[in-house]
């Protein structure tokens, strides 16, 4: 069986997103038109119907959304340990530059041996809290630039 981070993000063709957004619509309004455990009813070819849990409804017009709007998509378990290669193709930089982040204490990490392990979360909060620090520093260069009549603006 493959595990959830041996499948690579999936990503929609353009003329398969309008179908993803139809979904996302009427999976949510189950989701959220009811308050009092909705179920949805699934059949399978030559199968007879399940239900699925109203979490999991949930989550899957959250999937469902995010694919129409063409993003990549994986499903990542909480409490799921990555490798610092794993973290590097999250971040999109090197994998010595992962380290280095580990090691100046940017990003937490334990040791497995002599390998470093990453939980997902600390990753999404290391990610977090970078993205937010990129967009200051943008704004606040955007405002010198403006400040010095550069001919940028907002």
């Amino acid at each position: 069986m493959t595990t959830t981070l041996e499948r690579e993000p999936v990503v929609l063709e353009a003329e398969h997103r309008t179908e993803a957004a139809v979904a996302a619509e009427r999976v949510g309004a189950v989701a959220e038109g009811h308050r009092h455990r909705p179920t949805l009813m699934i059949t399978l070819e030559d199968e007879r119907p399940f239900t699925v849990p109203v979490e999991a409804v949930a989550l899957l017009a959250d999937i469902l959304r995010e694919m129409a709007r063409g993003h990549a998509v994986t499903v990542v378990p909480y409490g799921t340990e990555l490798t610092t290669q794993q973290v590097a193709e999250i971040l999109n930089v090197s994998r010595p530059y992962v380290v280095k982040l580990i090691e100046t204490g940017q990003l937490e990490a334990r040791k497995v041996g002599p390998r470093r392990r990453v939980r997902f979360e600390h990753l999404m909060g290391y990610k977090h809290a970078d993205d937010e620090r990129r967009r200051r520093v943008a704004r606040d260069l955007t405002r010198e630039a403006e400040g010095l009549s550069l001919g940028y603006q907002r």
